[in-house]
């Protein structure tokens, strides 16, 4: 791979940004490309697929043949609530690949003993976010049912633009957070981006079974991300 294509991944790792390098097979050539940078407009389709999926892709593009490697951001998993399900999240996203780190002021919860090698950070939301800042390759699942903690954290990954942010609580108990989220002066595509009840619908009872029901929701939100949201072209 040639410097300039490696200086532009370089710089796409540091700032969490997804990147393309267009192979033409024919000619050795190759160009990388950032999010929210320009590229040819014809290319759109195959760029935007390859990022969907996360994976390389062959393509014909201008009549030539070219591969696609694609470089995203490692998924991140913040979990806002050191419950039992998140226990079992702790467990699971690893598995997935998902870097994980749980949030909670409540130190009663939020022990080492009870999350042995997870990020952990007992700690208000408001005070961890601005030096940790959310962003399109996180994933936000808000599960302590108190509005204290919860809405702030919401709010930010709304603003941020995560791929996924996902509340616990029933229909009842997110119609009053939808109720504080209008009076906060969040708009009504903002909030209709929130996953609530949070977690597939597969009948989910126990905190185990309630957080696969959740992974997988995130996993799929994250393959199935809209184009638009890609934000490789400008």
């Amino acid at each position: 791979m040639q410097l300039p294509s490696l200086q532009k991944l370089n710089e796409a790792r540091a700032a969490r940004r997804a990147a393309v390098v267009v192979n033409d097979l024919s000619s050795g050539r190759a160009q990388a490309f950032i999010e929210r940078e320009d590229f040819p407009a014809e290319w759109d389709a195959a760029i935007s697929e390859t990022l969907r999926s996360g994976r390389p892709n062959l393509a014909t593009l201008d009549e030539r043949p070219v591969f696609i490697n694609v470089y995203l951001p490692p998924p991140r998993l913040v979990v806002i609530g050191a419950v039992h399900i998140t226990q079992a999240l702790a467990r699971l996203a690893p598995v997935a690949g998902f870097d994980m780190t749980i949030i909670d002021p409540r130190t009663a919860f939020a022990t080492v003993e009870r999350f042995e090698g997870v990020e952990l950070l007992a700690d208000w939301p408001e005070d961890v976010l601005p030096t940790r800042p959310l962003d399109r390759y996180t994933a936000l699942a808000a599960v302590t049912h108190d509005p204290k903690i919860d809405d702030y954290p919401i709010r930010a990954a709304l603003d941020a633009g995560c791929f996924y942010v996902g509340a616990l609580g029933s229909r009842k108990t997110h119609a009053s957070r939808v109720e504080r989220l209008r009076a906060a002066g969040l708009s009504e595509e903002a909030i209709g981006r929130i996953r609530a009840p949070i977690g597939l619908d597969i009948g989910a009872a126990s905190p185990a079974e309630i957080a696969i029901a959740v992974l997988a929701e995130i996993i799929g939100a994250l393959r199935h991300r809209d184009r638009r949201e890609e934000g490789l072209a400008a």
